[in-house]
């Protein structure tokens, strides 16, 4: 291309940044009067399903060449700074800093908003409860390790609900402070995370001492001071904490995805593209948990996850996880859960959210 012609493009690039950054202004002073009237009738800042709805229908509009993952992380950050200018937006996260529970924040809310790392998953519930904070992220399962019972325990007996969820992609390193695999003899890391590397590290560090620890980036702060150490986390942790990247890549299975949930007080509207999710007790006869389910086939909703949980007072009784298609506020959801409440002891509605696009 000649360097007249490269030279008119990068004009024609120069006039759009002026017209998008017109633009961009202009909508961020629409985002400030919308800030005025949720204020003035006590509306929450952050609202999940509201912001579900203009990703779907920017995907619905978008023509490319961008695919519509650009367009979520652009306009991520631009809704981010709209909230930013209607009032501050506080969400802790199971911490530390650069843990995959903080990332995927992150990934939800934007750079606009103020995290605050939290040493577990109760604290994290805890001051959500308490208003310290409006929001909060937590881990609820992994799809090679299954689900986080720490998470699952507060949901019991939370006042919070599922607000919105959040899938995120695994990628697991190797990190230390020196440059000598040989050389490690403790690897530090989440139970979940060191399990879904137990091939690569069986092969590779057969003699290395597993260290759990309560996050892969409190992992990460802790080989910083052991020269022998090293920490399975995120290339995010190794920058973050100023690490040597020792392999990238160890997981057993690349279709490593972790789903995460926004928790918080109230509910979200129906989107048309819902989730719900709830937990339930049976009687302990025969056939309980048959007839409990039964509504599910007779209104024909999908029925996307089941677990049992142990119920702690009660040897060998067990809670039920479910989580469906469908919000309560729709006709056949809430008649399928007055039906379901007829036949179970026990039935908690968790949260009717917007369904999150998985990793």
């Amino acid at each position: 291309m000649k360097s007249g012609s490269l030279q008119k493009l990068r004009e024609e690039l120069r006039k759009r940044d002026r017209q998008i950054l017109h633009l961009l202004n202009k909508r961020s002073g629409v985002a400030i009067k919308i800030g005025r009237i949720k204020d003035r009738d006590g509306r929450e800042i952050y609202d999940p399903s509201q912001e579900a709805r203009v990703f779907n229908q920017l995907f619905g509009i978008n023509a490319g060449p961008l695919p519509d993952q650009a367009v979520r992380n652009i306009f991520r950050e631009i809704i981010s700074s709209s909230r930013a200018l209607q009032a501050s937006v506080r969400a802790a996260y199971l911490g530390p800093e650069a843990s995959f529970t903080h990332q995927a924040a992150l990934t939800h809310f934007g750079s606009g908003t103020t995290y605050l790392p939290k040493a577990t998953i109760a604290e994290v519930f805890r001051d959500v409860e308490r208003g310290t904070v409006r929001w909060g992220v937590v881990p609820i399962e992994n799809s090679l390790e299954g689900s986080v019972r720490q998470t699952q325990g507060q949901l019991i007996s939370t006042s919070l609900g599922i607000r919105a969820e959040i899938y995120m992609r695994i990628t697991l390193s190797l990190l230390s402070t020196q440059r000598r695999k040989e050389k490690i003899k403790r690897i530090y890391s989440h139970p979940h995370a060191l399990a879904q590397c137990r091939e690569w590290l069986g092969k590779n560090l057969p003699d290395g001492q597993q260290v759990e620890a309560g996050s892969t980036a409190e992992a990460a702060r802790r080989v910083l001071g052991d020269r022998q150490g090293a920490a399975v986390a995120s290339r995010v942790a190794a920058n973050t904490y100023g690490l040597v990247i020792l392999e990238e890549g160890i997981e057993d299975h690349p279709e490593n995805a972790t789903r995460f949930l926004v928790i918080g007080k109230g509910g979200s509207e129906p989107t048309g593209q819902d989730k719900t999710s709830i937990l339930f007790a049976t009687p302990h006869v025969p056939g309980a948990l048959h007839q409990a389910l039964a509504p599910f086939s007779r209104a024909k909703v999908n029925m996307l996850r089941i677990e049992s949980h142990p119920m702690r007072e009660r040897m060998w009784e067990y809670l039920f996880f479910v989580d469906f298609a469908g919000h309560v506020e729709e006709r056949r959801t809430a008649k399928l859960l007055r039906e379901m409440k007829s036949r179970t002891t026990l039935m908690k509605h968790l949260g009717s959210y917007p369904r999150g696009e998985q990793a």
